[in-house]
């Protein structure tokens, strides 16, 4: 049986991955415009249904991958599958650097929705190297590199995109490059022997990894409080752009400067304040604050009518950030060591799933109530709509802590 890794490195390039992973992103919000238009021929409007596009096919990729790559590292170890998405993912950045035509781009996307759906398998790494009582706590250091990933990210593009539209992506190949070298002469394998298991196809498709997990009753229920939950989270990036900017005439500048502040924010919230209240109050009330605040703060960006109203309501917001770990911790105790990853696995899918629907839905109710044919205008339509979808996922989330804990059962 290999030696449990060090908790302080394994932690430390989990950060790192997740820190790289999110900066990459990041990255391309400033840049990819450009380099669409560059590529296309065409003006900014069509160069955004591109970008939509490309967006669905990350996030379908996903969808698809992440049990996969979830009941791999189960079958393999948690090592190989991460220290193989990093480098898929630099290839996709190379690929996207050199592309010669736009279809170019949807191959780097393929390539990066399949390294973006090892993510479960980190979540899977934090499960084995840490106690029950802190996995709340290390599940917040994830959030934490992608909040700090959304400061750096834009950051960098923004300052390497002066220089062209595709350096940023070479700067970005190199980290995930380096990052995968760290991973193979530091990282230790977390997951012994003995708690690996075969790998099953009907486990390792989106479909088979959710009925999979109809044996636990009150797991279904936690899985429609994430489904809202995520639902709700993606307004932010999809609508706030377009929001700011009609609502406020807001520069990209200033939608930059705001990203950051709630990158920042949400780092706090994620570094610390999720370490210090998860333990104190507990991980079901943690919930519960989490999904008020969002729902509150997205009920206040709704409605605010002044463009630094919004950074008021950052505040209330960024506490939404308890959620997610705190229920993530409580959900992994609902299985055991072996199915660790296929757990965060179709956690991942039911996110990368929203992730897909989640557009479509929040950008035509915004152009619905900002058009001629509204029966009134209301363009924080979609804040108002993720209001209602995280006080949604409280009435779901405490009616499935009421039913009693369906018993583990063991293959």
């Amino acid at each position: 049986m290999p030696e449990a890794p060090a908790s302080r490195h394994a932690l430390a390039f989990i950060f790192i991955t997740m820190l790289v992973d999110t900066i990459g992103l990041g990255i391309i919000i400033p840049v990819t415009p450009k380099l669409i238009t560059e590529l296309t021929g065409e003006g900014m409007s069509e160069a955004a249904r591109w970008g939509g596009w490309l967006f669905f096919v990350f996030a379908l990729m996903q969808f698809f991958c992440a049990p996969a790559i979830g009941s791999l590292s189960d079958r393999f170890g948690r090592r190989p599958v991460l220290i193989g998405s990093l480098a898929m993912l630099g290839v996709d950045y190379l690929i996207t650097a050199v592309a010669p035509t736009i279809f170019w781009l949807f191959v780097g996307r393929f390539l990066s929705g399949i390294a973006g759906a090892a993510y479960p398998t980190a979540n899977a790494y934090i499960a084995d190297v840490s106690p029950p009582e802190k996995r709340a706590a290390n599940f917040g250091l994830v959030g934490a590199a992608f909040g700090i990933g959304f400061v750096i990210g834009p950051a960098i593009g923004g300052l390497l995109g002066q220089y062209g539209s595709r350096v940023p992506f070479y700067v970005s190949a190199a980290i995930a490059f380096c990052n995968a070298i760290y991973g193979l002469l530091v990282l230790k394998e977390s997951l012994p022997l003995a708690s690996r298991r075969k790998f099953e196809i009907w486990r390792a498709n989106p479909v088979g990894a959710l009925l999979a997990l109809r044996r636990f009753p009150a797991m279904l229920a936690l899985f429609g409080v994430v489904v809202l939950m995520r639902l709700a989270h993606d307004a932010n990036p999809v609508i706030w752009t377009y929001y700011t900017m009609l609502k406020f005439n807001w520069s990209p500048v200033q939608v930059g400067y705001s990203l950051m502040v709630v990158g920042a924010m949400l780092t706090l919230v994620f570094s610390f304040v999720t370490r210090i209240a998860v333990p104190r109050i507990g991980e079901t009330r943690a919930v519960y604050l989490g999904l008020a605040c969002g729902s509150v703060g997205f009920m206040g960006y709704a409605f605010a009518d002044h463009g630094w109203v919004l950074y008021s309501w950052m505040t209330v917001w960024v506490l939404i950030g308890l959620a997610g770990p705190a229920l993530n911790a409580i959900m992994s105790r609902e299985v055991g060591p072996s199915e660790q990853g296929e757990l965060q696995g179709a956690l991942a899918s039911l996110g990368s799933l929203t992730s897909v629907a989640a557009p479509p839905i929040l950008s035509n109710l915004f152009g619905y109530f900002t058009g001629n044919t509204a029966p009134f205008y209301f363009p924080g339509s979609a804040f108002f709509a993720a209001s209602l979808c995280l006080a949604l996922s409280a009435a779901v989330f405490a009616w499935a802590r009421r039913s009693p804990p369906a018993p583990l059962q063991q293959n």
